[in-house]
């Protein structure tokens, strides 16, 4: 959520340490003011650097945020694929999809509050960075779904895409209310749960209406 190697960061803005400084705390103050109102002065405070420090590896604040999800985030989607890749069956590597997306989020909560609200703007700086996210996710998904569909652990009758949606968009709005909620409680439980619901479904078949 560019993510599998197709990240370019230009030369003079190579992830060193000043760099990864910068852009954490970018997404602090992004998290904490929101993004337009947030100044380079702020960010610059926040890092405990020189202001113009900051443009000697970025271009300006929407160069930021565009790096942000250039290279932060493929961090945490590179550790989504080795996760997924323990898993023995389709149902293990959906297990370990969700709960490894729900410990990263967890883990760093700026992260999670910059990626929430910037893919749920109507208009977004970084619009390719996150559609190419959103279809990296996908792509996983759909292999589980389809390798389930083959072991006989997911029932074949079903429109994939709405399948794909319908787990991320579940696993989206478990982050979000745990966001607002202010992540007062822990997230990573919520993984099981989630993923008995997307495999066994609200119905009982065994019983008539």
């Amino acid at each position: 959520m560019h993510i599998y190697g197709r990240c370019t960061i230009n030369k003079r803005r190579r992830p060193n340490d000043k760099y990864q400084r910068i852009l954490e705390a970018a997404i602090k103050v992004f998290a904490e003011q929101g993004f337009f109102q947030s100044t380079i002065a702020q960010i610059a405070r926040e890092a405990g650097v020189a202001d113009g420090t900051i443009y000697l590896y970025f271009k300006n604040k929407d160069d930021i945020l565009v790096q942000f999800f250039n290279y932060k985030t493929k961090q945490v989607f590179d550790g989504f694929r080795a996760e997924v890749n323990k898993g023995d069956n389709a149902v293990d590597k959906l297990r370990n999809l969700v709960r490894r997306h729900l410990a990263e989020f967890q883990r760093d909560r700026n992260m999670a509050i910059l990626y929430q609200s910037e893919t749920h703007q109507s208009f977004r700086m970084a619009e390719k960075q996150i559609k190419e996210m959103s279809n990296m996710y996908l792509d996983i998904v759909a292999e589980i779904v389809e390798q389930g569909q083959q072991e006989g652990m997911i029932r074949k009758n079903l429109y994939l895409s709405l399948v794909k949606r319908f787990i991320l968009g579940a696993v989206d709005e478990v982050i979000n209310t745990w966001i607002h909620s202010g992540g007062h409680y822990d997230l990573v439980s919520m993984a099981d749960p989630l993923v008995d619901l997307f495999i066994e479904g609200v119905g009982n078949r065994g019983q008539s209406t």
